[in-house]
This record gives C-alpha cells, sequence and structure tokens, in this order.
C-alpha cells in the first residue's frame, strides 16, 4: 500500500512524497491525516521513528524505491519523493528546473514531513541533490547514502549525447512489452539484455491515446541535466559533514578511482559497491543493494 503526502515545493510547485511501508499501529496520524491530498492517507508528523528521505534519478520516480522504503519501515519512517517534474509531481511547463528548485524542494519535504535530522539516499541526479543539501543545511541531515553519482564534470559531449538519446525513442510505444524490450535490449545504449532496465522505464510510462510515453517531459529532464553536467561537485562535497557512504555498481556510471577519490574529499566517507549491477544498483541488485547499505545504517544508530 502506498500513501501519498503532497509537499509545496518551492515556488508553490505541488509534490508528491510516498510512503510504502505500513505504518506502526499505534500511530494515529496515519489514518487519513487531514492536508495529505488525493484521498490518501500519510502521516503530517512523525511517530518518532528516524527519518529517511528517499531521492530518485533523473527520469525516475518514488515507486523505484518502493522496495527499498519497504525494507526500511520496520526500523525508519521512509518516505521517497517525486521530484518536480517527475513521477505525480508537478511539471510546470515554465518552471525552475534548475539545482537551487531540486535542493529548496528536498529541503521543503524535510521540514514539511518532519523528518529531520534525517539520512538522504540518493541515486544519480537525487544523490547530488542530496549532497548538496547535507552541504547547506547540515542540521537537517544525519547521513547520507550516494548512489551511482559522479562528482566530476561530464562536459558538453554527454549532454548532446543525451539530447539524441532521447531523439531516438520510438515513441509512442505500442504495448508496455514493447518498452520493456526497447530500453532492456534493443537501446543501442545497452550493452547486453537488461531486464531490469527494461522495468524500471516501464514504470515511467503512462499510456496516452495513441501509446505509452513518459510521464516526463523529456525537454525538461534535459534542462535539469545540463544545471548539472558542465561543473563539477567536489567542492559541495567536501562540505558534507555527516557520515556518508558512497556505492557504486560494479558496471555502474561511477567508477572506483572516481568512488575512492569521492570518499577521500568527504570528511566522513565510507565505500561500498554491488556486484553485477549497473547504474540502476537498487534496482538492479536489490539484495545486494540492501546488504551494502545496512552496515552504515546500522553505524547511525536509531537517534
Amino acid at each position: 500500500m502506498a500513501r501519498r503526502i503532497d509537499v509545496t515545493g518551492t515556488g508553490g510547485v505541488r509534490l508528491a512524497a510516498w510512503e510504502f511501508g505500513d505504518p506502526p499501529k499505534n500511530d494515529p496520524a496515519a489514518q487519513d491525516a487531514p492536508g495529505t491530498g488525493d484521498g490518501h492517507g500519510g502521516r503530517a508528523g512523525t511517530d518518532g521513528s528516524p527519518g529517511v528521505l528517499l531521492l530518485h534519478g533523473l527520469m525516475g520516480r518514488a515507486s523505484h524505491w518502493a522496495p527499498t522504503a519497504r525494507w526500511l519501515s520496520g526500523r525508519y519512517r521512509a518516505v521517497a519523493l517525486d521530484q518536480r517534474g517527475h513521477g505525480r509531481s508537478d511539471k510546470p511547463p515554465q518552471g525552475a528546473f534548475t539545482r537551487d528548485a531540486y535542493v529548496d524542494d528536498a529541503e521543503a519535504a524535510l521540514e514539511q514531513l518532519g523528518l529531520a535530522p534525517a539520512v538522504l539516499i540518493g541515486h544519480a541526479m537525487g544523490a547530488l541533490t542530496a549532497w548538496q543539501l547535507a552541504a547547506r543545511r547540515p542540521d537537517l541531515v544525519r547521513g547520507l547514502i550516494i548512489c551511482d553519482m559522479r562528482a566530476s564534470a561530464l562536459g558538453a559531449a554527454s549532454q548532446r549525447e543525451w539530447a539524441q538519446w532521447f531523439a531516438a525513442w520510438p515513441l509512442p510505444f505500442a504495448t508496455l512489452a514493447d518498452v520493456r524490450r526497447w530500453f532492456g535490449e534493443d537501446d543501442p545504449w545497452v550493452e547486453r539484455p537488461n531486464p531490469s532496465r527494461g522495468e524500471f522505464y516501464a514504470e515511467v510510462m503512462a499510456e496516452s491515446p495513441d501509446g505509452w510515453r513518459p510521464v516526463f517531459d523529456p525537454e525538461q529532464m534535459l534542462r535539469s541535466r545540463e544545471t548539472w553536467v558542465y561543473d563539477a561537485h567536489w567542492e559541495e562535497l567536501a562540505q558534507v559533514r555527516c557520515p556518508t557512504l558512497v556505492v557504486r555498481g560494479l558496471d555502474g556510471e561511477l567508477g572506483r578511482a572516481e568512488a575512492q577519490e569521492m570518499v577521500r574529499v568527504l570528511p566522513r566517507g565510507q565505500y561500498a559497491e554491488v556486484a553485477d549491477a549497473g547504474h540502476l544498483v537498487h534496482y538492479d541488485q536489490p539484495e545486494a543493494w540492501r546488504a551494502a547499505i545496512e552496515p552504515f545504517l546500522d553505524s547511525l544508530g536509531d537517534d
């Protein structure tokens, strides 16, 4: 069961936050709390459990975190956020898709949901948002997990490649099976068949009158991406004071040397890697992902 809680982001953008685990039975606030929006139950406050905020990557959505959130829910109040332009959150045509906007939204979510001081868990773009927020507001963040996100600049060539990739999508897809097959096998970016990648992208498609299309606007995704690809983010990483775990998939986009340099730059950095996983670490290998982050979470305690 998923419970939705509406959060107001910067500029008044409505954001959808989601709890995927069963709330404690003795938590009266879990019963259709007022103000949660769309008739979904949610907790407007906190039941005293430590808070976790999960941030998906570019093109992702909160539901990609559902297995992790359910696993965490026995110990934490784990909330996954559909970031602006993604999932069920607003996608304002003229809205801001800057780094500041994404970080401000995450800050607003922590405060409005009563999660702080929280553990932030971010994948790719969501990881960058998480460490930028941790650097800016150390009072809100007690631990940080960075999943497969580089700190180095990616450059103009990378942005051009992404624009070309979006243009190559054979939209609309006739069926979800076609989505799974293209992203899991036929996409030129796929080096070998990857069913989990196909499932990942099937989860961000919605049926329209002419077939299946992404729930996001690819142009907004490119606008979001261009706000970080030209810059390196080492300085912000060095400003993160809380314990931080850098996790990479063995076949992901974050190389081992760069990941270990990130750990060195972080004042309290730790390192973990997941075998047989690509960029979608938590989606490719959910059990190994949980095994990789559990010791780090244990080290933070529950206070």
